[in-house]
């Protein structure tokens, strides 16, 4: 007898169908579906059907009513800032117009983050951002871009823990997510870019000696960087890729 798929991935796998469906607009905006229909249709139980709409309907993306059923809701209601709607709306949407609104809001608090770290950072966390960097360099320079996002996404989380700001911190996810899309998506250069890796090298030395400025300027080249590479990226022809 074949094995039957675990609760939880079945759970995992519904969210994804559902959630891209809403944000890709296949779930239209006021469409309103019933646990039957959800569950028929992705072959799934009521129980995990319920489940996955919870989540939904925690995100701000669906509203659940007794006798009306399960209502899309407009974007303006949704949770931007969670992980899985910012993996989801790269997966599905416009990419690059997600990317620099995303780039936008990382240039609010991530150089922030930086000077605060230059004040705040202990030796540990320093050492942790140096790794990162040359981490950053030998993968970059061998053209590994799974083991440079790795890379990448340790540097900016250990920069927002050192913070000592648990709104910054709280937002490593959203960072994650961005890094990840670029990778993941075909917006990052075969080689990544050395600038952007002297760049996390400025900011990591800045942090070290503790100097507020030049971790703030640095970490506000990266950002800038990033959005300009993903624009350049976004306007080329696949062919030129």
């Amino acid at each position: 007898m074949a094995a039957q798929p675990h609760v939880g991935a079945l759970h995992d796998s519904l969210l994804t169908a559902l959630g891209t469906g809403i944000v890709s607009g296949r779930y239209p905006m006021g469409r309103v579906l019933t646990l039957d229909e959800v569950s028929a249709q992705h072959g799934v139980s009521r129980s995990v059907a319920r489940e996955a709409i919870r989540v939904l309907e925690s995100m701000g993306m669906v509203a659940s009513r007794r006798r009306v059923g399960i209502t899309i809701q407009p974007s303006q209601e949704w949770n931007v800032f969670d992980p899985r709607l910012i993996r989801w709306r790269l997966d599905s949407g416009d990419r690059a117009a997600q990317l620099v609104s995303l780039s936008e809001l990382r240039r609010g608090f991530e150089p922030a983050a930086a000077a605060l770290a230059a004040r705040r950072a202990d030796p540990h966390q320093c050492r942790i951002l140096a790794a990162a960097v040359s981490d950053m360099v030998v993968h970059g320079r061998n053209g590994d871009l799974q083991s440079y996002l790795l890379a990448d996404k340790i540097f900016h989380r250990t920069l927002l823990e050192a913070s000592g700001n648990e709104m910054f911190r709280a937002l490593n996810g959203v960072v994650a997510e961005v890094l990840t899309g670029r990778t993941q998506h075909g917006m990052m250069p075969a080689t990544p870019n050395p600038v952007a890796i002297e760049l996390h090298d400025e900011v990591a030395r800045a942090i070290r000696m503790r100097d507020e400025s030049a971790a703030e300027r640095a970490m506000l080249g990266i950002i800038d960087e990033a959005a300009s590479a993903v624009t350049s990226e976004a306007s080329e022809p696949a062919s030129d890729r």
